[in-house]
């Protein structure tokens, strides 16, 4: 069906500023977590649910992104001359995710628990949806603090900070068409859809460490140990 979600956007082409100085020479979605290059550990999960079209951005060291996935079947949408940010760079990418809604992760996150993209897959509900975001509760959240939406007992979404949103998501693509700038935020996107009651959340059940800075890379590790992830 066409309101199924197909495909993945993973979001790679940002410059890792907060996890210098590891990332002068490597793009952040390469930094290894425990011996794995994070955005190795987001493909895992989508393989695992069955997505087979995988589409990264790259910008910033893009040539670095294009080599780590030669051999593989991701496909790199490469944005030049300047980075597109989150909606931007998804609208360049739409002739290779197609036109229903997709999956949507950013690529500096490590997971324990349920796969996320199952997660979301069975709550989506394309009659009432246009976004369907991943959220994390504070306490199971690592490297991060504070929140960014607050969960109705509808499962409607509203800006808050009961919930940490976790970088993945299910989003319909159709309204990117419509805004005018070339480099803009998905916020836009989720602004437009909680005014019309159509952004949802849905809760984790697991352990989720946001690996931002070059400090989270080992709480990360040890959070993949006690999981048994390691």
């Amino acid at each position: 069906m066409r309101d199924t979600p197909r495909a993945l956007m993973l979001f790679a082409a940002g410059f890792g500023t907060r996890m210098r100085p590891l990332t002068d020479a490597t793009p952040k979605p390469l930094i290894k977590v425990a011996g794995q290059p994070m955005i190795d550990r987001v493909v895992a999960f989508a393989r695992q649910a069955g997505i087979t079209n995988i589409v990264a951005n790259a910008h910033y060291r893009a040539d670095q992104i294009q080599k780590h996935f030669a051999q593989s079947k991701v496909v790199i949408s490469v944005e030049t001359p300047q980075i597109l940010e989150t909606g931007g760079g998804m609208r360049a990418a739409r002739p290779l995710l197609g036109r229903g809604p997709v999956f949507s992760a950013n690529s500096d996150a490590v997971w324990v628990g349920d796969n996320p993209f199952d997660a979301l897959r069975e709550v989506w509900n394309p009659e009432t949806m246009d976004a369907l975001l991943l959220l994390i509760d504070p306490v199971n959240a690592l490297g991060h603090t504070g929140g960014d939406f607050d969960l109705g007992p509808d499962g409607r979404i509203q800006r808050g900070a009961g919930a940490i949103y976790s970088g993945v998501q299910i989003i319909r693509t159709q309204s990117l068409m419509d805004i005018p700038e070339r480099s803009f935020s998905l916020n836009r996107l989720w602004d437009t859809y909680i005014e019309a009651g159509r952004a949802y959340g849905t809760v984790h059940h697991g352990k989720w460490c946001d690996v931002g800075t070059p400090g989270a890379i080992a709480m990360a590790e040890e959070m993949l140990q006690a999981g048994g992830d390691v």
